[in-house]
Order: C-alpha cells, then sequence, then structure tokens
C-alpha cells in the first residue's frame, strides 16, 4: 500500500481513491463501447468514422455472372503456334479484346465481346461461338 492510500485510510469513505475510483470500470466511463454516443462522440467521429452504417453491396451469388476470361493479347501464346484454339476445352468463358493479335487462329468460345471479335476477324481468324451466338452479326 502506498503512501497516499495510507494517509488516507480510515479518515474518509473514498480513502484517497475519488468518488468513482476503485468501483469497476467507473472512471474510465464504462466498458467497451459504453457512451460512444454521449461522453466518447468525439472519439468516434475522430477515430472511427465508418463505425456505423453500412458498406457497399453484393450481390446474392445466384444472381451474379462470373466469367473466366482472356483477353485478345494472350491468345498467340496459348496457341502455341497451332492454327486453332478451345477456349471452352481450356475452362475460359469469355474472350475480351484488351491488346494486339497479329496471327490468324480460328478461336472456339462461348462468349466473345465485339472488340475481341473485330480484332481477330481483322487479323484474319474466326471465333466460333457456342450455341447463341449473341455477339456475331447476321
Amino acid at each position: 500500500m502506498g503512501t497516499k492510500a495510507n494517509k488516507h485510510r480510515g479518515r474518509n469513505r473514498y480513502h484517497g481513491r475519488g468518488k468513482k475510483a476503485g468501483r469497476g470500470a467507473g472512471k474510465r466511463g464504462g466498458r467497451g463501447n459504453a457512451g460512444i454516443n454521449k461522453h466518447r462522440v468525439m472519439t468516434r467521429i475522430k477515430y472511427m468514422p465508418n463505425h456505423w452504417g453500412m458498406h457497399g453491396f453484393n450481390r446474392h451469388p445466384s444472381l451474379r455472372t462470373v466469367y473466366v476470361t482472356v483477353n485478345v493479347s494472350q491468345l498467340e501464346g496459348m496457341a502455341k503456334g497451332n492454327d486453332t484454339i478451345d477456349l471452352t476445352a481450356l475452362g475460359i468463358d469469355k474472350l475480351l479484346g484488351s491488346g494486339r493479335i497479329n496471327s490468324a487462329l480460328k478461336v472456339i468460345v462461348q462468349e466473345a465481346s465485339s472488340n475481341a471479335v473485330e480484332k481477330v476477324e481483322a487479323a484474319g481468324g474466326s471465333i466460333v461461338g457456342g450455341d447463341d451466338d449473341e455477339w456475331e452479326e447476321e
């Protein structure tokens, strides 16, 4: 026991600790998030600006359409010298039009963007799609 505590021992009802200290979490203003909208509101505003509310939005997984994609620029490396490449057999769903292609390739893929179709056909190749060819012009 310290000297100050010894001096106050038995002389008053608080024994040198003050009114609230020594009664659980009183002196620190409560435990956990107690008082976060009252006496700790400035702490919340300063250090926890995004503490409440909704953040972002995620669609239900049953409503999502997630494609495994590849770009036009990657086709020549994947073909390895062949003139035909079957992307559906490789597990790729969609062909996107980023990059350049120089060789004429016949690409078999379920879906392709219109930009990818233009680039492959401009290089002298062709794209063969699945059952529903929505992106091909008739």
